[in-house]
């Protein structure tokens, strides 16, 4: 499974609730007609009712959800879907999921860790490194020199005392 955002709030007065998408176009999500939500690591498949673009979120309508106490308790859950469903990319493009998990190592050899997760701070994606410390590393060409798929490894512009 992809997640590609996760519900942070109720949205209205009926069980609308609001996505904090994590793709680069806002209305991804929207291209698909199911979805599938994680609770406590359980995936299950949901057809949202209806959606929309707000801004830089989406708000949803999930069928049996019609109070804000009701979407409330959806706060948190991971929203995603399989990874089938999603286009493949471009050479210099990637899924995050597919970043998590890869060995980082800087231009002078030192390994700095792995890569936890990553976070977007509104401006571009930041790897979330963790090895003898945590490391945030903008993912941004000045920093990242090269991205190995096959060898799970990313090379950075990164000093190991940053």
């Amino acid at each position: 499974m992809v997640v590609l955002g996760r519900i942070v709030a109720p949205y209205g007065i009926k069980g609308w609730i609001k996505i904090q998408p994590f793709t680069e176009a806002v209305g991804t999500l929207l291209d698909h007609t199911e979805w599938w939500l994680s609770e406590a690591g359980d995936w299950r498949a949901v057809e949202p009712e209806s959606g929309r673009v707000h801004g830089a979120t989406i708000l949803a309508k999930f069928p049996g959800i019609e109070t804000p106490e009701q979407a409330v308790r959806l706060k948190g859950t991971e929203v995603g879907i399989p990874r089938s469903a999603l286009p493949p990319v471009a050479e210099d493009e990637f899924y995050w999921t597919d970043l998590e998990g890869m060995q980082v190592a800087n231009t002078e050899g030192v390994a700095l860790g792995e890569v936890d997760s990553l976070m977007d701070n509104g401006v571009h994606g930041i790897l979330v490194v963790r090895g003898d410390r945590e490391r945030l590393i903008p993912f941004v060409p000045a920093y990242v020199i090269e991205v190995d798929r096959e060898g799970r490894r990313i090379l950075v512009d990164w000093g190991a005392d940053y």
